[in-house]
């Protein structure tokens, strides 16, 4: 029999049990649209992450506190503070494939003006903050030198908190209260568009430094000395990386006083570092989440399986009939496999539709609630979608058409 003759029965079985082909089906097609769902969030969070990362700046490299001995991301996270704004301006000025550092200070605040109230990350730094993180100002001015020197109670919004704040109003010289303490708006930022860790890239305010320590969140080194988060450091030429990593090793290693053999307080990570593990630990959730949501394929395979036997049972006298007139052993295994691959495969179809349609709500929902997700339902993904689905009904179907095989037609004819 041919295959073209196999397929179109298959087909005619299929159609003529409708109910019962969709109950089968229906667990390939909820497994097929959640690995379609969750598969595109999370290449859709890693291309923004990614696009993010290139927006903050090139050639920049990121030197954080760090417990000696402990090299983790957790470390870094959880270490006692290190740096200072005297080791930024050291390596400023005793490294010379530097062109650019930004002593720089983070937390969450809540910003309010008038009736409005929102969350915020603000950022205390420098002027060189600025270019480090490419943030041009779009109204207004960024904070100065002076401003740092002097602890001035100022600050630089992002479009996004302008726009939520203050509207069709202007910002410069309008009144906020960050963390309860009032401060003079001096400057809006371009919009930057992108997100990081959730919170829009234009969610952020930049205050100089030396207010954040002194007036919002003030924190020392075991020294006693006023403590920075992190140093961002741009270099003149990618090409000089590992010199500038080098430099600034040796640098912060006699400035912390630490021996030949001592264990480093700091961790210095390229952008292209960062972002690596961003994108591996995105990588590996998205995985497991896969992995979670591919059980529903599991037990539709086992649905497949279950209900090609009762098929077989039913259709034991036109096995026979069909062997009687000269059908082989692999024209009744073939028939039986293609059933059972086009119920996983029609069941796949469906949920590739049905798993776009909850990728672009998930995108639309989020836009609309002010956290793009842009999820991305990829040509491999749909590929890999189609081939697990056919897969798992060959899978499901080879016992079943074995079994359909074997009968002897005597047998089957006189099946009741």
């Amino acid at each position: 029999m041919k295959f073209i003759e196999s397929f179109i029965i298959a087909m005619r079985s299929i159609a003529a049990n409708k109910l019962r082909s969709i109950l089968t089906m229906l667990g390939v097609i909820i497994g097929v649209g959640s690995v379609i769902a969750l598969m595109s969030v999370g290449q859709g969070a890693e291309a923004g992450i990614t696009e993010t990362f290139e927006d903050l700046g090139t050639n920049v490299i990121y030197v954080n506190s760090q417990t000696p001995g402990v090299e983790t991301l957790a470390a870094m996270q959880m270490a006692s503070p290190s740096l200072t704004v005297d080791d930024a301006e050291a390596i400023a000025q005793r490294v010379p494939s530097v062109t650019s550092v930004a002593p720089v200070n983070e937390n969450y605040v809540e910003i309010a003006y008038g009736d409005e109230n929102i969350v915020a990350i603000v950022e205390g730094s420098t002027p060189e903050f600025e270019d480090i993180f490419n943030y041009p100002t779009a109204e207004g001015r960024f904070i100065t030198d002076r401003d740092v020197s002097s602890r001035a109670m100022v600050l630089v919004v992002g479009s996004k908190i302008a726009e939520d704040l203050f509207g069709d109003e202007s910002a410069v010289g309008q009144k906020v209260k960050v963390s309860g303490r009032q401060f003079t708006v001096v400057g809006v930022m371009a919009e930057k568009g992108g997100q990081m860790m959730g919170f829009s890239m234009d969610a952020v305010v930049v205050v100089p430094i030396t207010t954040y320590q002194s007036r919002l969140f003030p924190g020392a080194t075991v020294r006693g000395v006023d403590a920075v988060t992190q140093i961002s450091v741009q270099v003149s030429n990618g090409d000089l990386m590992d010199e500038a990593t080098a430099d600034i090793t040796d640098l912060l290693r006699m400035r912390h006083r630490i021996g030949e053999d001592g264990d480093d307080d700091f961790a210095i990570m390229t952008q292209e570092q960062m972002l690596g593990m961003v994108q591996d630990v995105i990588g590996i959730f998205t995985i497991v989440l896969g992995a979670i949501a591919s059980i529903s394929l599991i037990v539709g395979s086992i649905g497949i399986m279950n209900i090609m036997l009762v098929s077989v049972t039913e259709r034991t006298r036109e096995i026979g009939i069909r062997k009687a007139v000269g059908a082989k052993r692999r024209d009744i295994l073939l028939q039986f496999l293609l059933e059972a691959a086009a119920l996983s495969l029609s069941g796949g179809v469906i949920g590739i539709i049905g798993g776009w349609l909850v990728s672009w709500g998930i995108t639309w929902g989020s836009a609309a609630a002010g956290f793009a997700i842009n999820a991305t339902v990829t040509a491999n993904i749909v590929i890999l979608a189609i081939s697990v689905s056919v897969c798992i009904g060959l899978i499901a179907g080879i016992y079943p058409a074995w079994r359909a095989s074997k009968l002897n037609p005597i047998d089957a004819l006189h099946y009741e």
